[in-house]
């Protein structure tokens, strides 16, 4: 009989799989995270199953508790991410997956607000339309506003707050409303660029937005 050392080739053959379909370029978010976090749950698996001399069995058992961890990245999500990213094609947004998960919208000053006001520019209302439209009500927005370095503390710092404000105000024109939106300001604190060029200050003064889904509740 034929003794295979630790992990089997069956595992091997598996793990490989997995690595395989992660690194697929067609994936979507959702299913990066759905391969990837199988990926991982096969390796510990394999890891832990292989003290018991079944590392095959902990390979796929990982793989699939794995893949559920891994699979944080909701259908909605995507779809807003998708959506956001075609709005703002061409315009300087940025829209990314955090690494923990949310979506971030990142105005930048061309967008969002002139220097010294808070008021929401008109060509950033689009924009806010887009990220408002369709979202689940137990979904999560978080509103941060910045500025540049001119001026002081006790100018930057309110000013950033009354930025955030606006964007949460305006969004709750569009059905926004409530407890979904939290607001903050950090003033000058959180520079993107180098504030002694026009360009770098442009980028410092921004808004920015993340979205977020509820934690799952546990369940019996």
């Amino acid at each position: 009989m034929m003794i295979f050392h630790r992990p089997t080739v069956r595992t091997l053959v598996a793990l490989a799989a997995v690595s395989a379909l992660a690194a697929c370029e067609s994936m979507t978010e959702r299913e990066k995270g759905t391969a990837t976090g199988a990926g991982i749950g096969a390796i510990l698996g394999a890891a832990i199953g292989s003290n018991s001399g079944n590392a095959g069995k902990g390979a796929v058992i990982g793989a699939v508790g794995g893949a559920v961890a891994g699979n944080l990245w909701s259908k909605h999500m995507e779809e807003k991410r998708a959506a956001m990213e075609k709005a703002t094609q061409g315009t300087g947004i940025a829209v990314t997956r955090t690494e923990d998960n949310q979506l971030k919208v990142n105005v930048p000053s061309d967008f969002s607000f002139d220097v010294g006001r808070s008021d929401v520019k008109g060509n950033m209302r689009p924009v806010l339309d887009e990220f408002a439209r369709g979202l689940d009500p137990n979904m999560q927005v978080r509103v941060v506003g910045h500025t540049d370095a001119t001026g002081s503390d006790a100018i930057n710092n309110p000013l950033s707050v009354r930025r955030a404000e606006s964007v949460r105000d305006y969004m709750a024109t569009k059905g926004v409303t409530g407890g979904r939106v939290i607001t903050e300001g950090h003033g000058a604190r959180e520079p993107v660029a180098a504030n002694d060029s026009v360009s770098g200050r442009a980028q410092n003064r921004r808004v920015e937005i993340f979205l977020r889904e509820p934690a799952a509740k546990g369940g019996s």
